[in-house]
């Protein structure tokens, strides 16, 4: 379902004529010039020749690439849609099941317990659908295609390792269209670097084991730079005066500031010494956050705000917090109006990045500029009303 935006490069110098073929072209070619690269890597022929043997070019796996709406919905939309009480519910059950696993994990990494069920949970319903693509052919065929190449391509020679400890096979491994394994959705070369024997096996297996999974998904947050101890995500109430143009990632103040401004908590305190975002993913109209420093290792994860913010809600819902206010938000745009108003906002030299519909940090920073000059909220919420002034 989603993309995995951190991708960590294997950060090895490959000698020009072994990657000159860096995408398109003949998938047999490609795929050649992928097992020369192998072998000046150091990997013995006869393992790379196995190792590739049966891959196959996988046009499902484009058409799952280019479709991706769901990340169009507004954030309201997409949070009810995620979160269900079953998932409430199973994510308690796990949490009692796995109880010693999660008691390691928070006295090793850090890591609080409704933060990996929430990815637990949404990444693959706590292990119930992993994803049916076979993992090589997606690796190989999203590096043949020319859109991201430099994403994927690393990873297949991170799973060429793994295949040589055993713990990855070319015909088996199967997971999500974007090459991620397991219950918590890593790609190989995290695997590599984050994975932990969870259950003493003697074998990282994150599609078979819970411990595995939860342990090396604790040990990734860590990695990316989770700090312990300190919240992520905070629902919050806001005073009519509000100066909105201080909303969005891009401004940060101490907890402390934000209280003098008004800024009130709807669970538990803020955190005064801790420097947040205030957050309104759909304008004044809508649910306020204070987003604290690891809210941000979240979009080492994934780069959708709409599903780094409802993944760091939901993990506050199962550690207890109440249902959010959804307010009255100002509607929306539709996607043909987004690109509209992206195409609008382009033309007057801002960067809002690729046109495709979705109110992305690009998108979002140009609508709170170009509010401001208008004279209007600049709560960062695009609106008919907005687009009809452009």
């Amino acid at each position: 379902m989603r993309v995995l935006a951190f991708i960590i490069s294997l950060g090895l110098a490959i000698p020009q004529a072994v990657s000159a073929q860096s995408c398109g072209g003949s998938f047999a070619g490609f795929v050649d010039d992928l097992k020369q690269e192998a072998i000046a890597r150091g990997h013995a022929p006869d393992t790379v020749a196995q190792f590739f043997a049966p891959v196959r070019q996988d046009p499902a796996v484009i058409k799952a690439d280019r479709r991706q709406g769901v990340f169009q919905m507004p954030f309201v939309d997409f949070a009810r849609r995620l979160i269900s009480a079953g998932r409430l519910q199973k994510g308690r059950q796990m949490a009692q099941t796995y109880d010693d696993v999660f008691n390691r994990i928070e006295q090793t990494y850090g890591i609080n317990r409704g933060v990996l069920l929430a990815f637990w949970a949404f990444e693959t319903d706590y292990g119930a659908f992993q994803g049916d693509f076979n993992t090589l052919n997606a690796l190989v065929t999203l590096s043949h295609d020319c859109r991201r190449p430099d994403l994927f391509r690393p990873q297949i020679f991170a799973a060429l390792k793994l295949f040589e400890q055993g713990d990855f096979s070319p015909t088996r491994t199967t997971g999500a269209w974007a090459g991620e394994i397991g219950m918590v959705q890593m790609l190989p070369q995290d695997i590599l670097d984050n994975g932990v024997d969870g259950d003493g096996d003697g074998h990282v297996s994150l599609k078979t084991s819970a411990p595995d999974a939860l342990m090396s998904g604790a040990k990734m947050l860590s990695h990316l730079g989770w700090r312990a101890g300190e919240p992520w995500l905070q629902e919050v109430t806001l005073p009519d005066n509000m100066d909105w143009a201080q909303t969005g990632l891009r401004t940060q103040k101490p907890g402390a500031d934000w209280a003098a401004m008004g800024v009130r908590p709807r669970h538990d305190d803020i955190a005064d010494d801790l420097p947040a975002s205030l957050l309104v993913p759909q304008g004044r109209g809508g649910p306020a956050f204070l987003a604290y420093p690891n809210f941000r290792v979240y979009f080492e994860w994934n780069q959708s705000f709409v599903y780094v913010l409802t993944a760091a809600y939901f993990a506050n819902r199962l550690e207890g917090a109440p249902v959010f206010e959804a307010g009255n938000p100002a509607p929306g745009l539709s996607a043909e109006q987004m690109k509209d108003l992206q195409r609008k906002l382009a033309a007057r030299g801002y960067d809002v990045g690729k046109i495709d519909g979705i109110l992305g940090a690009g998108t979002r920073a140009s609508v709170q500029d170009i509010q401001q000059k208008l004279g209007l909220p600049a709560d960062a919420w695009p609106t008919r009303d907005l687009l009809n002034r452009l």
